[in-house]
């Protein structure tokens, strides 16, 4: 019903940046939040930023200052710009929406991920 394209990961060298895109599909009534999650080796999945629809943005603490996420209402698209990457943001990124379908329910979809690495 719904699907989450994402795009925009690779390696990176430290400081460098990296733009991701996620892009929502489908039976799609209003979306309420967008965001991403990331997963390194060994750790738990955690949220590193989210836009709300009224365009409230939160951030994970050690990314404040060098990440910005934004949105695109009208292509139902997020985007996470990173800059001054380091290698602690190595991790596999996930977007992630809560949002409501034409039926009315309302529940959250993840995308398949992409791999970020920064390395030199």
């Amino acid at each position: 019903q719904v699907q989450l394209v994402e795009s925009g990961g690779g390696l990176v060298q430290p400081g460098g940046s990296l733009r991701l895109s996620c892009a929502a599909s489908g039976n799609i009534f209003r979306i309420n939040t967008m965001g991403w999650y990331r997963q390194a080796p060994g750790k738990q999945r955690e949220l590193v930023a989210a836009i709300t629809s009224a365009g409230s943005t939160t951030f994970e603490d050690s990314v404040k200052g060098r990440f910005t996420i934004s949105r695109d209402a009208a292509k139902n698209t997020v985007y996470l710009q990173m800059n001054s990457l380091k290698a602690e943001d190595t991790a596999v990124y996930y977007c992630n929406t809560v949002l409501t379908i034409t039926d009315g329910t309302r529940r959250g979809y993840w995308g398949q991920g992409t791999q970020v690495t920064v390395s030199s």
